[in-house]
């Protein structure tokens, strides 16, 4: 799976923008391609420094909640590649570039991510969609029983509420 990975970043990747890029230069001129490209590069940096300046203060405000700032931490890096990709010369990684900067396709990725991420880092916790069975008195499918609980998963545990303001 990486190789292939790979193969579509350095091989199939540049070739799609050189040819959208030709296609373009026939369409309107090399002249006008080459000053939409400098546009979009110059457009793509002043979106990245403003939804970075954003997402920064998002960041710095859910720390002084005392919250964990995880989605504006994840912002950050979406504004960073998207910046990336919008800086580079070619329409196809710009088009990606900027469903990462702009914030209403931004967060839909950023679900996308955390979800892909979230569950990959729980291991053999199962999704809502992947529910264990539940398993009766005696130890077969049934309601309630010795798993426990709505979702045949029990917790135990003590929460402790916190005055986000007594915090140093």
């Amino acid at each position: 799976m990486p190789i292939l990975l790979l193969l579509a970043l350095f091989v199939i990747v540049p070739i799609l923008e050189i040819y959208v890029i030709i296609q373009v230069g026939q369409a309107i001129g090399a002249l006008w391609t080459i000053v939409l490209l400098i546009a979009d590069s110059i457009a793509g940096t002043l979106l990245m420094k403003s939804q970075g300046r954003a997402a920064w203060r998002r960041f710095q405000e859910a720390l002084a909640e005392g919250r964990m700032p995880a989605r504006e931490v994840l912002d950050g890096v979406l504004v960073i590649f998207g910046g990336a990709f919008l800086v580079t010369p070619g329409f196809c990684s710009d088009v990606v570039g900027a469903l990462l900067l702009l914030p209403p396709t931004r967060a839909v990725i950023r679900r996308l991510v955390a979800r892909r991420f979230t569950f990959g880092m729980l291991g053999d916790v199962p999704s809502p969609r992947m529910r264990a069975p539940q398993r009766g008195p005696g130890g077969g499918p049934g309601a309630g029983g010795a798993a426990g609980g709505a979702d045949g998963f029990d917790v135990e545990g003590t929460a402790t509420e916190i005055d986000p303001r007594r915090l140093p």
